[in-house]
């Protein structure tokens, strides 16, 4: 059980590297379809994995809120979700530490 868990939580942990990594280069690009899917689809889908409900929610309202007004607008939103996902980075690492 405790592999199993170690097992997933590292699968987690390289998801969201990964994840990260993909994020920040279509941001660095200015891939917006790229973005938007990375977003919208992978976002959520790591979020639900990983048990990080209020990310996937996030992830969700910035396609369904409400209309970006601006590309700006769009990028900043997604600015503001990569650094969420940086902060969910800490705590991955200190649970798969205690176990």
């Amino acid at each position: 059980m405790l592999r199993c868990n170690m097992t997933a939580s590292l699968s987690l942990q390289l998801g969201l590297d990964d994840l990260l990594a993909d994020l920040q280069h279509a941001r660095r690009c200015d891939e917006l379809g790229r973005l938007a899917l990375l977003a919208y689809c992978d976002v959520r889908c790591w979020a639900r994995q990983a048990g990080e409900m209020g990310v996937a929610e996030h992830s969700m309202a910035i396609f369904t809120e409400h209309p970006h007004a601006s590309k700006a607008d769009f990028l900043e939103q997604v600015d503001h979700l990569i650094a969420e996902l940086q902060r969910v980075r800490p705590r991955l690492l200190e649970a798969r530490a205690i176990h």
